[in-house]
């Protein structure tokens, strides 16, 4: 299946837009493709993305299927807050340069006011290198023509 390009999907823009593209988005979740960019703002000395950036990895990867399923229902992506995150874990201090990650996200709970969480996971190699469960909240469409 073909996916649109994800500046469609996501808000974010510029430097803050981390993943590349929708790999595959099913009932076991969504897989999405970041790339290592060793020039990137985040970047160590050795052209490296410190693992706690997974966090925002994961949360993109979770935006990037709100955005398909608000393109299914013909709505622009939207707005949504990372509330925080439960049990990350990481089994190397950094990603990488070059290095493809594969960032995995499946749908927990979602409450009716916008309340939701994720298991997600990033894959290296077709390892899973890191790990956790995020709570996120997207606002309702009414708070959003109010703010």
């Amino acid at each position: 299946m073909s996916y649109p390009p994800i500046e469609e999907l996501l808000a974010h823009r510029g430097n803050m837009l981390l993943i590349e593209r929708v790999l595959d988005n099913g009932p076991e979740g969504i897989r999405v493709a970041a790339m290592v960019d060793g020039d990137a703002w985040y970047a160590d000395e050795h052209g490296a993305m410190p693992a706690w950036i997974g966090i925002e990895l994961m949360a993109q990867a979770i935006a990037a299927l709100v955005g398909i399923n608000a393109r299914e229902q013909n709505l622009p992506p939207r707005h949504g807050l990372l509330l925080g995150t439960r049990s990350f874990t990481t089994s190397v201090p950094a990603f990488a340069q070059h290095a493809t990650l594969v960032v995995v996200a499946s749908e927990v709970f979602q409450e009716d006011n916008g309340l939701a969480a994720f298991d997600a996971r990033i894959e290296l190699a077709g390892e899973t290198v890191a790990e956790a469960t995020l709570k996120v909240f997207e606002p309702s469409k009414e708070s959003d023509r109010d703010g």
